[in-house]
């Protein structure tokens, strides 16, 4: 490395996941090109990594705030797309980082005009996913397991409850660095070819954690409420307990659907929606590998469908449908249409949309690497999550800052919001 080559983070190589950081590059020959990258190993193992070229001022300074990339991974202004462009050295993977408790650790360096053996610099930058003061308890109930993450200070706090199809504990943890309790419940928390059926009764019962125990009581009785944040499989169990459960305030609903996929979904013992079945006729293969299943289940309105469908005209507390346009996995933007229209119909006037023009399946917080393709868990198969990289990693900054900015708006209680620290 050259001693006179200074690679720098601001305002610090160490923050929070979903925080920003400029790129700096300070010693340099005047209009020198070099080869900046990232590189990132996710919890199983897999190396990501991206790479753009930049060519330095008259002074030998490179600022990603303002410079262009000229090739690479990304080209133009994108202060932070080395790491939203970051790609696996395989095929078809997701970054996989389920657990909150290491931070997201990605290097930095700058080298050489196409010369990686050529490093002038590097830093690391740690990206962490639970700030300073906030604590992480895994929870287990008699029906549903999941972990709690609890802002510091004594409260009290909004309560959110966080629904994955899969446990991951990323924007539950990044919810409570901004002021939220959050409880992260995944739908299938065993193999899903061993879940038959689905009881909304168990999550109702993970909602009670913030009304029943004493220790996590958040407002006085009479004005107890529940904030959900739901993506994909988890949409429709957002939407039943929206609809069933009293005390849910607001839902925010991710790409997901307007009735019940794959399994049956009880309440009270009973069978209160027959799923929409899945047609592995209707895939369709792609060169990649990897397959568009968006197509493979049935229209929900059709009238044979429609007892798989969620009655959340029935909902006292108010939504955020997002849908991506470009989402291959399900045809979200038609199942919010067929949403919106319902409520309309019932003169409900209870919600709001926000569509993502090139933005994929997998909205998430920002700046984690962008996926194409990957095994999808629930379906035996490769899919094409959909996007555009650029547009996709804009989405989830909109969103990011969209989803905290509803949960604020509709609060039961004067609920203190600690500022997030590190």
């Amino acid at each position: 490395m050259s001693s006179q080559v200074r690679l720098r983070l601001l305002p610090s190589a160490r923050c929070l996941f979903d925080q920003p950081v400029q790129v700096k590059v300070e010693g340099l020959r005047s209009r020198q090109v070099v080869t900046m990258r990232a590189r990132s190993t996710d919890e199983t193992g897999v190396v990501f990594g991206s790479s753009a070229t930049y060519r330095a001022d008259g002074s030998g300074e490179i600022d990603l705030l303002r410079d262009p990339s000229l090739s690479g991974s990304y080209v133009g202004v994108e202060p932070m797309g080395l790491l939203w462009s970051m790609k696996a050295d395989a095929l078809h993977k997701k970054f996989q980082k389920p657990c909150a408790l290491n931070p997201h650790v990605v290097k930095f360096s700058v080298h050489e005009e196409d010369r990686e053996d050529r490093m002038l610099a590097e830093v690391t930058n740690e990206r962490l996913l639970i700030g300073n003061g906030v604590s992480r308890l895994p929870v287990k109930g008699k029906n549903f397991q999941g972990v709690l993450f609890t802002p510091p200070g004594e409260g009290p706090f909004p309560a959110v409850l966080d629904l994955c199809t899969f446990a991951s504990e990323k924007r539950a943890s990044l919810l409570a660095n901004k002021g939220f309790v959050v409880l992260t419940v995944p739908v299938y928390s065993d193999h899903p070819d061993n879940v038959k059926q689905m009881h909304l009764d168990h999550f109702k019962e993970a909602c009670g954690l913030f009304t029943t125990t004493t220790k996590y009581e958040l407002c006085e009785v009479g004005s107890k409420g529940v904030r959900i944040a739901s993506q994909s499989k988890g949409g429709e169990i957002a939407l039943s307990l929206t609809a069933f459960v009293p005390g849910v305030e607001a839902t925010v609903w991710i790409n997901g659907c307007s009735a019940v996929l794959l399994v049956p979904l009880y309440y009270k013992n009973q069978q209160i929606f027959p799923p929409l079945l899945f047609d592995t006729s209707k895939l369709i293969h792609t060169e990649s590998g990897a397959s568009i299943m968006k197509y493979g289940f049935e229209n929900p309105v059709a009238e044979k469908n429609k007892d798989s469908l969620v009655p959340i005209e029935q909902a006292k507390g108010r939504f955020l449908f997002v849908a991506s346009e470009d989402d291959l996995c399900l045809d979200s933007k038609v199942y919010m249409d067929q949403m919106v229209e319902r409520l309309k119909h019932h003169g409900k006037e209870n919600f709001e949309t926000v569509r993502y023009p090139g933005a994929g399946h997998l909205l998430e917080a920002p700046y984690g690497p962008y996926c194409t393709s990957s095994f999808h868990r629930v379906l035996p198969y490769v899919v094409l999550w959909g996007g555009e990289a650029r547009a996709h990693a804009a989405a989830e900054v909109h969103l990011w800052s969209k989803i905290q900015e509803f949960f604020k708006t509709h609060l039961s209680c004067d609920a203190a919001q600690t500022k997030p620290k590190l």
